[in-house]
């Protein structure tokens, strides 16, 4: 399996149009059996920035392909997968009432008290 990987084995990247392929050289491949040793899946965060500039670099290079037959299965051995998710935007929130001071509050109901 291992020879099989370093021959023509491809990286996975999970995009947000679907999953991309890359095929590296020899030595990408063999860093990439490394950095996933442990790991099927990684979340790209939780590579070094070095590494993410790295497998950037070799999208760029290399482009990717298409690793698909007719029937639709991948007959090709996986490095491992990269989980490249898009940053999460957060709705925006309606703004704040200003606060009011406690002595804003209470006097109103202090008059009342005064009054009767």
């Amino acid at each position: 399996m291992w020879t099989e990987k370093l021959s023509q084995g491809v990286l996975r990247v999970l995009t947000p149009l679907g999953p991309r392929y890359l095929s590296p050289s020899f030595l990408q491949r063999l860093y990439l059996l490394w950095i996933f040793r442990n790991f099927e899946t990684l979340p790209a965060k939780v590579l070094s920035r070095r590494q993410q500039r790295w497998i950037e670099a070799m999208c760029v290079r290399h482009g990717f392909v298409a690793m698909l037959d007719p029937s639709g299965m991948i007959d090709v051995p996986l490095l491992g997968t990269l989980e490249q998710r898009p940053p999460v935007a957060h709705p925006a929130l309606p703004p704040r009432r200003p606060g009011r001071s406690v002595s804003d509050a209470v006097t109103p109901f202090a008059d009342l008290q005064q009054g009767s």
